[in-house]
């Protein structure tokens, strides 16, 4: 059984001009200790996806479809209540973006980190200190600093407070949206690098979102690529990488400049990721596909198999002509 079985899930946020297909029919699993990178640019759903998994939706957000099965349990058919008290924190919690704003700067770390243990209702606030300072020790913090306050703290080592926080109580599953975001690459290698080590010594699964290709191919064992709402491939991060199959991902991959080749201006894709409120007809990425025909504009692909009876799976019309698309460089 699969720890997380995503189908057909439909997120909209609620605007006086209309719904943001924010996510719109995605469906994807994800086995015990693996980790599976989303990737796209911003505002494909990255982030809408992360929040919809531990229903922290805002107030014009709604889940319009689908469902969510973590461990055999349909996290959408609890109420708030029960999912607060068994799912979020103790079975999928969450590395926030920016450890900067995910800290509260008038409370001691430690006490920060404390204040989730004791909200199990299972231990006392003495276990929930040794812990706390267990963890700091986990994530290469000094115990000792456990009555500082954030602003003593460089922006590595609240990342750092921030990943031992999504680990005080035992989950099973991480959801880590862009967890490097401002830092800079030393310590954003320095931060991977814990992340990956605890995650393999507890065995934990992770989603780890970001539009940084380079970071998912450190530390995934799938890739799922979304492109305004939608999920356009999906498969094991090694064949992906090597072969994309879709002209957005293969453009992604193409933007990434590589260090080891000859100097020359960087490819990109033209164009902007459509208004979600109303998505181009047949498949979304079209108007910037350079292989798009008449079919593309009228008929939306459904994700298939690269290969019979394959994991990997690719929605577009011309898969064929898409591993071999160059993309032309930016003057």
């Amino acid at each position: 059984m699969a720890l997380l079985e995503v189908k057909n899930l439909k997120m909209y946020y609620k605007t006086l001009r209309g719904e943001v297909r924010a996510v719109d029919d995605v469906s994807f699993r994800l086995e015990p200790g693996r980790a599976l990178g989303l990737a796209g640019e911003s505002g494909c759903g990255k982030s809408s996806m992360a929040t919809t998994l531990l229903r922290l939706l805002p107030a014009n957000g709604r889940i319009a479809g689908g469902s969510i099965f973590f461990d055999g349990v349909d996290i959408l058919a609890l109420s708030e209540e029960e999912f607060r008290k068994n799912i979020r924190w103790k079975k999928i919690s969450i590395i926030f973006q920016g450890a900067m704003n995910a800290l509260n700067p008038v409370l001691r770390i430690g006490d920060q980190i404390a204040e989730a243990i004791v909200n199990t209702g299972e231990t006392t606030k003495e276990e929930a200190v040794a812990r706390t300072k267990e963890l700091l020790a986990m994530v290469g913090i000094d115990p000792g600093r456990y009555h500082d306050y954030p602003h003593e703290f460089s922006g590595g080592m609240k990342q750092r407070v921030v990943i031992a926080m999504a680990l005080a109580c035992h989950p099973t599953l991480v959801i880590a949206d862009e967890p490097t975001t401002a830092l800079d690459v030393m310590v954003q290698a320095q931060v991977l690098s814990a992340v990956e080590n605890l995650r393999k010594k507890f065995g934990l699964a992770m989603i780890l979102i970001s539009h940084d290709l380079s970071v998912i191919a450190q530390t995934c064992d799938e890739i799922a690529v979304m492109y305004a709402g939608k999920l356009v491939e999906y498969g094991e991060a090694v064949e992906i990488y090597k072969e994309p199959r879709h002209p957005y991902t293969r453009g992604l991959l193409k933007a990434f400049p590589d260090i080891t080749a000859e100097r020359s201006p960087i490819k990109t894709i033209p164009g902007y990721a459509p208004n979600l409120l109303e998505p181009p007809a047949g498949c979304r990425f079209h108007p910037r596909c350079p292989l798009a025909v008449e079919t593309c504009r009228r008929l939306e692909p459904v994700l298939k198999p690269v290969t019979p009876g394959s994991n990997r799976v690719v929605a577009c019309h011309r898969t064929e002509e898409a591993g071999a698309l160059e993309w032309e460089a930016v003057q």
